[in-house]
């Protein structure tokens, strides 16, 4: 069988990095979720982002959890999320017992619309929460969506899991709000194997961190023997993992720069293909890390994302269809969802993400194209 090509597989450095910190780990035989790569991974993590505080945590699902709890969620207040997203955003809000509102997207960046957004406060003035995703790396519009949660002192959280090294302005994603959060699953533009980081910017931004990473060890209070006066979590990210990361960051440029050639080659590649766009990726003058290269198809084109997608499983290469919206999902088919012209559910229908594996050679891409522009 042909060597499979992967949609995003881990890419651990050239130089081995890694290696050397792991090694230092077992050397010293600091496995356990505390140890010097810890707490290296979240003094580097800061210096590259530009965040005042992280905490490294088990998934970015627990990162997206704390920060709920840090913003103090509550058991049945509405919480503003993205809609086209993955399910952890809005199962992070479930867990602490409040109820997601959805909303709709717009077509300049994929995420999160500021008209839908403003309908939403209209509706639910009360809200003090709002997450917006950065979607396959593509920046949300900050400037409108930080000026709005303002404008209704409401807590910002960015779920930035997909958008590590992407910049907006001249600021990286994550760093706009009161917390940011990050994602180090194994298909990310960088990985821990599983992992995530919980950061904020904010002048209090040590203090609120430090709360969380207190609850992610299981609330033990500072004495002798166990206390616990609060509920506390075991999303502490091991000193082994910590130590993939840092290698990992020490190549995260140059990750950025390889998923941004292969979308780039995709882009000029369908160029004169009119049924085929890609995703925007230069609103507010970002720069987009690209973590996946998704193309849309015009709704008449006789050809669909299944189409493409089946035609590429014959030849052993993985793809995937867009976010299934939350607001369409049999699980959150209860929660009100505010829409702007059906745009989450539209590029869901149209979109397919092609592979965009940083260890796939020229010539594999060379093959993923021929098969798309052979379908026209």
């Amino acid at each position: 069988m042909k060597d499979r090509i992967f949609l995003a597989s881990p890419h651990m450095s050239e130089e081995g990095y890694e290696k050397s910190y792991i090694k230092e780990a077992f050397d010293t035989n600091w496995i356990a979720p505390l140890g010097a790569n810890v707490d290296g991974l979240e003094k580097e993590f800061c210096q590259l982002s530009g965040n005042r505080a992280a905490t490294a945590l088990s998934s970015g699902t627990a990162a997206l959890h704390l920060a709920l709890k840090l913003a103090g969620a509550k058991p049945e207040e509405k919480v503003f999320c993205q809609s086209l997203t993955f399910s952890a955003t809005a199962n992070a809000i479930l867990y602490t017992g409040a109820e997601p509102v959805f909303i709709d997207s717009d077509y300049e960046t994929w995420n999160m619309s500021p008209a839908a957004l403003e309908r939403a406060f209209q509706k639910y003035p009360d809200c003090r929460i709002v997450v917006p995703v950065h979607l396959y790396g593509i920046a949300a519009n900050m400037t409108e969506i930080q000026r709005i949660c303002k404008a209704h002192d409401a807590v910002l959280i960015e779920d930035a899991a997909e958008s590590l090294g992407t910049l907006y302005g001249n600021k990286y994603t994550g760093t706009f709000g009161d917390y940011g959060v990050f994602s180090f699953n194994g298909n990310k533009i960088i990985t821990t194997s599983g992992g995530g980081i919980l950061a904020g910017n904010k002048a209090d931004a040590e203090e609120r961190i430090q709360k969380a990473r207190f609850w992610s060890t299981q609330s033990r209070e500072p004495v002798r023997h166990y206390e616990h006066k609060e509920l506390g979590y075991n999303y502490r990210m091991s000193n082994i993992c910590a130590g993939i990361g840092r290698g990992q960051l020490r190549v995260l440029e140059k990750r950025v720069n390889q998923k941004r050639q292969i979308f780039e080659f995709y882009r000029d590649a369908f160029s004169e293909i009119d049924d085929i766009e890609m995703m925007p990726v230069d609103f507010g003058g970002q720069r987009c890390n690209c973590w996946l290269s998704v193309m849309t198809l015009k709704p008449e084109s006789i050809v669909k994302p299944l189409d493409i997608m089946l035609a590429l499983e014959q030849e052993n290469i993985e793809s995937r269809l867009v976010w299934k919206p939350m607001h369409l999902q049999p699980f959150f088919a209860d929660y009100d969802y505010i829409d702007n012209c059906g745009i989450a559910e539209d590029l869901f229908n149209r979109g397919v993400c092609l592979p965009s594996d940083t260890k796939m050679s020229r010539e594999q891409q060379i093959e993923v194209i021929e098969i798309v522009r052979g379908m026209f």
